[in-house]
This record gives structure tokens, C-alpha cells and sequence, in this order.
């Protein structure tokens, strides 16, 4: 007598179903959960929520982080009137009501921008790699990866409370990176580059190569390439910033 047995085929197991606040939860402590079950590359909605969060806190921690801003306002100040001695006083004035009345508003609008170039960036240059992901999986993946921004608003904001407002003398000073221990006289330039070894900025870059790596079904070495990558891109903004103001 003979059996018949069929064949059983591997199969990648189906990811668990969440909500989009279990994602929210999850990326802090099981990223890679959360970037297989949105694999499909649906943004939409948690993209919103994240900018909403964003705006949200920053409105409501804006007093806390006044020492900073005003620190800011000084420095820059005297630099536009060294650079372009013209300037008045009033004209000043009302640059900075317009950056403390829209400021948080350009956060946002810089964490959206930011969410969609390091999407296709990462999309772009993990073809190189023959990562699988789509654009919307790719600006998806760069998504959830910027929500750590809301755990640093609120870290932020604490610093600020707390610290001497003599060593508030610049938004860098309140970064967990070389930058905060830098003289704000020094570079620009440099400064620019210090910054973006912040702890969350790190964070960040070490949640998009996960993403590449589960998402785009590419080896981890060459995931963490492309996020590399991707955070030499997002310096570039600063850097030119920095280079034009000085």
C-alpha cells in the first residue's frame, strides 16, 4: 500500500493586520513588522497624521522653545545687519513675528517635502541594488521612518525648559549632535554637517535601511548603502543653506 503525500510549498507568512496607531507604537520598538505589513506602499494616511502630530506639538510647545527662537533671532540679526548694514530695525521686527507666527507651519511643510525627496531618493538609488519596492512603498517606508520627529519635538522642548538661556543660542544647540557644543560663530558649514549626526537623525537613517532591507527584499549591507545615501542627499539642503548665508 502506498501513501500519497502532497507537496509543501514555503511561503512567506502573511504580516499581521494593525491600525494605523499600532504602526505609530511599533515603529519604535518593531519597525520591521510594521514596514512588511504596509509593503503595499499605502502613505496617505499615516503621512497625514504624522504632519498633523507635527504641527500640533510645535504650536503647543512654541513658548517652551521661545528662549531658543530668541537666541536665533539675535545671532541672525547681527548677521544680517554685518552683512547688509540697511537693514532696520523694524524690518527685523517683522521678519521674526512672521517666522514665530508660521514657523511651526514650514516645519511641516519641510517634514512633508523632506518625507517625499527622501521616498524617491531612496526608490531611485535602490534600483542600483534591484530593491523590489515601488515609490509609494519607498515614500512610505521614508513615512514611518520621520516619526521619531515627534519624540524629538517634545525632547526639545524639554531641553529648553530646563537649560540656561544663555547656552540657547541657536536651534543647533538643542540637537543630540556634535553641533550643540559647537560656537555658533563657527562655519556654518560645519555646523550644518554636525547637525546631521544628531541622534534622530541617525534614528531616522537606521529606520530607512530596515524598511529597504524588509520592503525592497535587498541584503542589509547594501540597505544600509542606500540609506547612507539618502542621508548624504538630506544634507545637501543645509550645507547650500549654510554656504549661501555665509
Amino acid at each position: 500500500m502506498s501513501t500519497t503525500v502532497d507537496p509543501v510549498n514555503e511561503v512567506e507568512p502573511t504580516p499581521a493586520k494593525a491600525s494605523l496607531w499600532e504602526d505609530f507604537v511599533d515603529i519604535f520598538y518593531a519597525p520591521s513588522s510594521v514596514f512588511a505589513r504596509r509593503a503595499e506602499g499605502k502613505f496617505g494616511l499615516a503621512l497625514t497624521v504624522l504632519i498633523v502630530a507635527v504641527l500640533v506639538l510645535t504650536y503647543l510647545t512654541i513658548n517652551a522653545m521661545q528662549p531658543v527662537m530668541d537666541g536665533e533671532f539675535a545671532r541672525q540679526s547681527a548677521a544680517a545687519m554685518a552683512k547688509n548694514p540697511n537693514v532696520t530695525q523694524e524690518q527685523l521686527s517683522a521678519g521674526r513675528k512672521f517666522f514665530e507666527n508660521f514657523g511651526p507651519i514650514f516645519f511641516g511643510i519641510g517634514i512633508l517635502i523632506g518625507v517625499f525627496g527622501t521616498g524617491i531618493v531612496i526608490w531611485l538609488v535602490g534600483k542600483l541594488f534591484d530593491a523590489k519596492e515601488s515609490v509609494a512603498a519607498a515614500i512610505m517606508i521614508a513615512t514611518y521612518s520621520e516619526v521619531p520627529r515627534v519624540v524629538q519635538i517634545l525632547i526639545n522642548a524639554a531641553q529648553a525648559l530646563f537649560m540656561s538661556p544663555e547656552k540657547l543660542t541657536s536651534f543647533a544647540s538643542l540637537t543630540l549632535s556634535p553641533a550643540r557644543f559647537m560656537d555658533p560663530s563657527s562655519s556654518q558649514i560645519a555646523i550644518a554637517l554636525a547637525t546631521r549626526l544628531d541622534l534622530f537623525t541617525i534614528w531616522i537613517t537606521v529606520l530607512l535601511a530596515i524598511g529597504i532591507h524588509v520592503v525592497g527584499k535587498i541584503p542589509k549591507p547594501q540597505a544600509a548603502i542606500v540609506a547612507a545615501i539618502a542621508w548624504l542627499v538630506g544634507a545637501l539642503p543645509a550645507i547650500l543653506g549654510a554656504a549661501r548665508s555665509g
